[in-house]
């Protein structure tokens, strides 16, 4: 047994191990599991099912990855798995079950961060660099953009989508699809402004950011219904990527429609030029 894998670890001999990957004491290794270069499997961790891990994923202490779907429906059996895209982190007591769908996969970008007591559950998607907060959880069938963030404590209903460059207070309660660029807080959650200090941290333009601003008023404070709404955008606002990629968002939103406007007196974030 290499140096790199604790001897008290169980590693299936059928599993699939890459160069330099590091397992740690008593964390158990199924026969489906792939690791790729680099891994870094901490104590107490447990990769069940078909598990397929990119390189350089470090997954921490006590996570439990391709554990079966708590879900009345799921066959014993079913052939599913989990993937996780390289260079993902994956903190402790984590866990995230297997797809409910033969052949299907629960699915984790490249570069997420899942923080401590997460979970994801089965047939989630999420894209590439997003961050969950601790104690999240993230219910079955629900999709993740590219670099949102869901804060801490938050619960989301299945279906349920957070489009890209979100931004989920803490302890939210989502009901309904989160559009893209936009922050929601709140039981239930409701959208309170654009998340432009995260597009700015992305690098996006002031002059998208500004427009981005315009559509979220029209949208959330013209009063008009959310396909008025988008009507009025796509009249009113040049068709830039940002602003195309949030009216095809909401035009293709899940059974649960978009998140509502807030109430009560929100500040909205002040764009900065210079």
């Amino acid at each position: 047994m290499s140096d790199a894998i604790h001897p008290s670890a169980v590693v299936d001999p059928r599993a699939r191990l890459d160069r330099d990957v590091r397992i740690g004491a008593f964390s158990v290794i199924g026969a489906e599991v792939v690791l790729e270069a680099g891994v870094e499997i901490g104590h107490h961790v447990v990769l069940e099912g078909r598990v397929a891990l990119g390189a350089n994923v470090k997954v921490s202490h006590g996570s439990v990855l391709g554990g079966a779907p708590q879900d009345l429906k799921y066959k014993e059996g079913t052939p599913s798995g989990v993937r996780v895209g390289a260079g993902t982190v994956i903190r402790e007591y984590v866990t995230v079950h297997r797809s409910t769908k033969p052949e299907g996969s629960t699915v984790i970008g490249r570069d997420c961060l899942v923080m401590g007591l997460s979970h994801v559950a089965h047939d989630c998607h999420l894209a590439d660099g997003v961050i969950v907060i601790n104690y999240a959880g993230i219910t079955g069938h629900c999709e993740i953009g590219e670099r949102a963030t869901v804060g801490g404590l938050t619960g989301m209903v299945p279906f349920t989508r957070i489009g890209a460059y979100a931004y989920v207070g803490g302890m939210a309660k989502l009901t309904a699809d989160v559009p893209p660029y936009v922050l929601v807080d709140g039981q239930p959650a409701t959208a309170r402004a654009i998340n432009v200090i995260g597009l700015r941290r992305a690098g996006m333009s002031a002059v998208d950011r500004r427009t981005l601003q315009d559509a979220f008023r029209i949208l959330y404070r013209s009063g008009l219904a959310p396909a008025r709404a988008v009507e009025r955008i796509r009249e009113e606002l040049p068709a830039a990527e940002p602003v195309r990629r949030l009216v095809d968002f909401i035009a293709g939103a899940t059974r649960h429609g978009i998140v509502g406007p807030f109430r009560g007196e929100a500040a909205e974030p002040e764009e900065v030029t210079g």
